[in-house]
Formats: C-alpha cells, sequence, structure tokens
C-alpha cells in the first residue's frame, strides 16, 4: 500500500496509508434536489511573472479545462467570484476576458455529452474593482457596476452583483445601499443572484448593508430583494454563520433563493429542515466537485445517510482551506487543483501560492486523503512528494 508523507506539529515526517480514490459516477441527467455552483479559481501561466503587483497573466487551456471539469460533474460555475482573486491578484482586464470565454465554454458545454448535466450553468461576479480610486461618490458605483454588468451581460453569463469596496466606504446610511442596487438592478436584462460577503473574507466590506448589527443589516437585504423581487433570483451569503443564513432564509420572499456561501457549514445548511434548504454557491466546491455531486445524486435519490456520508468530512477539509485569515483560502483550492492534476504547477496569480505555511498544506493533505477528495491518489502523493523535498523536507 502506498503511504502518504505528513508533517507532524512538530516538523518531523509521519506516513499514513494512502486512501484509495472514491467510486463516485458522474451524472447522466441533471441534479434535482439543489442547485449548486462551485466557485472556480483560475490558473496562470507557470512560467509568467506570477507576482504580487503583476497583471495577471492566465493559462487559458487549464483554467477553462477546469470549468468543464466541474461541468462534468453536473455542477455550474460560479466564475470571476471571490474565488478567482477578485481583489486579490486577477485585474479587470483579465477578469473581462475570463467572464467572456467562460460565457463561451459554457455555451459549447451546454451541447456536449449528457454527463455534463448543468448544461454548462455559469454565473459571474460583477463588481466596481475596475476603478482605481478607493474612494468614489454613490454616482459612480453605479456606473461601474453598470459598465461590469455590460461586460457579462453582452457575454451571455448570469450575474452575480457581488458586495463593492467602493460602495461600503461610499454609503453612509442603508437608505444609500437601497439606492444603489434600486438603480443597478433597476439596468440589468435578467434576474441576479446579490452577494453578502463577510468581513472575515474581506475586511473592507465590513459594516456591509449599512450596519455592523447583522439583524438590522438583514432588514436592508429583505427590502432590497422585495423592492426589486423581479430582478433578483437570490442571495448568496457568505458570513459563516449558519444562524444568520437560517434567519435570512426564513425571511425571503417567495421566488427568492438562498445560495449558501458557508464553507464552515454547508453540509446542514443544503441539507436543510422543515423543508427549508439553502442551495449552493461555494468556493469550497471547487476543491471537491466529484465529492459534492455524488452527495447530491444522493439527496436525488432520497439517502440522506449517504449524502452526509459523502459530504461531512469534506466540510471539515473546507474548515482547514477556509482557516483565518480566511481571504487565502484560494490558496489551498489551488493547491488541491494542482494535486489533483487540473493545472501543471502550484502557483497563483500575484505570487498568492505563498499565502498559506507548510504545516497548512499538509494538514488539507490529510483532510483530502480522509475526505476521499483525492481524484488521483498515487499523483498527488507524488506531487506532495516532490513538495516537500523542494521545501528541504525528507522522510
Amino acid at each position: 500500500m502506498t503511504q502518504l508523507q505528513l508533517l507532524t506539529a512538530e516538523g518531523a515526517v509521519q506516513t499514513v496509508p494512502l486512501a484509495a480514490s472514491p467510486d463516485f459516477r458522474k451524472p447522466t441527467s441533471p441534479l434535482r434536489s439543489r442547485v449548486a455552483y462551485a466557485a472556480a479559481h483560475v490558473v496562470p501561466r507557470t512560467t509568467a511573472e506570477n507576482v504580487p503587483g503583476h497583471p495577471a497573466d492566465v493559462d487559458w487551456d487549464a483554467t477553462l479545462a477546469f470549468r468543464h471539469h466541474v461541468w462534468s460533474w453536473g455542477l455550474g460555475v460560479a466564475d470571476a467570484m471571490d474565488t478567482a482573486q477578485r481583489n486579490m491578484g486577477l485585474d479587470w482586464a483579465a477578469t473581462a476576458e475570463l467572464i467572456r470565454r467562460s460565457a463561451a465554454e459554457a455555451r459549447s458545454a451546454g451541447h456536449g455529452s449528457a454527463a455534463r448535466s448543468a448544461g454548462g450553468a455559469l454565473v459571474v461576479g460583477v463588481n466596481t474593482d475596475h476603478v482605481s480610486d478607493e474612494v468614489i461618490s454613490l454616482e459612480e458605483v453605479v456606473a461601474a457596476y453598470l459598465l461590469q454588468l455590460e461586460v457579462a451581460e453582452e457575454a451571455g453569463a448570469g450575474v452575480v452583483l457581488m458586495a463593492s469596496r467602493h460602495l461600503a466606504r461610499a454609503a453612509q446610511t442603508p437608505a444609500d445601499y437601497e439606492r444603489v442596487y434600486r438603480e443597478v438592478l433597476s439596468r440589468t436584462t435578467a434576474p441576479v443572484i446579490l452577494h453578502w460577503l463577510g468581513e472575515a473574507f474581506d475586511r473592507n466590506l465590513a459594516g456591509y448593508w449599512g450596519s455592523s448589527d447583522v439583524g438590522e443589516a438583514t432588514d436592508v437585504v429583505v427590502r432590497v430583494i422585495e423592492e426589486n423581487l423581479a430582478k433578483v433570483r437570490g442571495i448568496k451569503m457568505s458570513l459563516l454563520n449558519a444562524d444568520y443564513e437560517i434567519a435570512v432564509r426564513s425571511r425571503l420572499p417567495e421566488g427568492a433563493t438562498l445560495f449558501t456561501g458557508d464553507d464552515f457549514n454547508y453540509v446542514s445548511l443544503i441539507e436543510g429542515a422543515g423543508g427549508s434548504y439553502s442551495d449552493a454557491l461555494l468556493g469550497a466546491f471547487a476543491a471537491v466537485a466529484p465529492n459534492a455531486s455524488a452527495a447530491i445524486q444522493a439527496l436525488d435519490r432520497d439517502d440522506v445517510d449517504e449524502y452526509r456520508r459523502i459530504l461531512s468530512p469534506t466540510e471539515t477539509l473546507a474548515r482547514q482551506i477556509f482557516a483565518a485569515p480566511t481571504q487565502y483560502y484560494k490558496t489551498g483550492v489551488a493547491f488541491l487543483s494542482w494535486l489533483n492534476g487540473h493545472q501543471p504547477a502550484f502557483q497563483m496569480v500575484g505570487g498568492l501560492h505563498s499565502g498559506r505555511s507548510l504545516p497548512h498544506l499538509s494538514e488539507i493533505v490529510r483532510l483530502a486523503n480522509d475526505a476521499g477528495a483525492l481524484e488521483r491518489p498515487e499523483l498527488a502523493a507524488a506531487r506532495w512528494r516532490s513538495f516537500l523535498a523542494v521545501n528541504g523536507v525528507h522522510a
């Protein structure tokens, strides 16, 4: 049996058995019980200047192949989101190109085999991050959103209206948020998903919706959705607090969906209780797409025990990937992508592959092995062994 090398708390090398790859099967028809998007990352060109402050140089073949990997498991792709390093290395030129290319690939995936059961489902992030000035007016925030909205809609992609740092700085009252969202939503041509990204992911978004009190912020969110219901498909919540999400979910008007972005508690939130549940839009699902698909297929068969058996171990892995400082979770997503053979090197735009320590990555390897998230275990073990050696760690 192949052994997997791991680091102990003292920095020594220990070995554990390498688990076999789970026998998950790709769906042959669309997933029915839940809507699930994996928020996908970008793969840089290995020989490029992937250093902080340098424009993103993307390996388009590997980046788009990863999206087809997600689609092949019946999941949708949420692209150009924070998982793709918005505000952390992915500049607007690369973002706009990513949106256009992913939308074109989504159309081609929709005409593929029956296994591509999501039909190339795609939503993309629309933000204000192309504006270099940190402080702008509310009118300029609206104009910035509309510029990116036009790019997304011209590409034919669904839209996630992301939380804006510019809006967080410019807004003085909850009414300012309501005004901006009202004006932007009036210009959308199809219902969009709103986005509530918590301070753990981006400290610049503290007090979003006009209050640091979650109950008061929830009141604003509900008012925005109710006032613009024809233009709002739902909201993605990423506060890493299941109670907050359930409270918002219970108040959503009919026709609006809660998409969990809670990478700490998604197993119970997606399962739900009393007929109420969350759909999913998760960065964690980019790291464990086969497991997520297999778990939802189990829900489609009303096999809740199998759903929990498959997905619960991945939540333990996700808690490690998304550990504080949470914004560096992207490093873990790219690391697993490399281990699983979806990119040629462990690199990220903006040099973010240095965002986590060797002990942190070792724990990801251990938990991925336990969770059945190593898609090609022998390859993953070999790549990890070589990574340890490059970093001066030898058995």
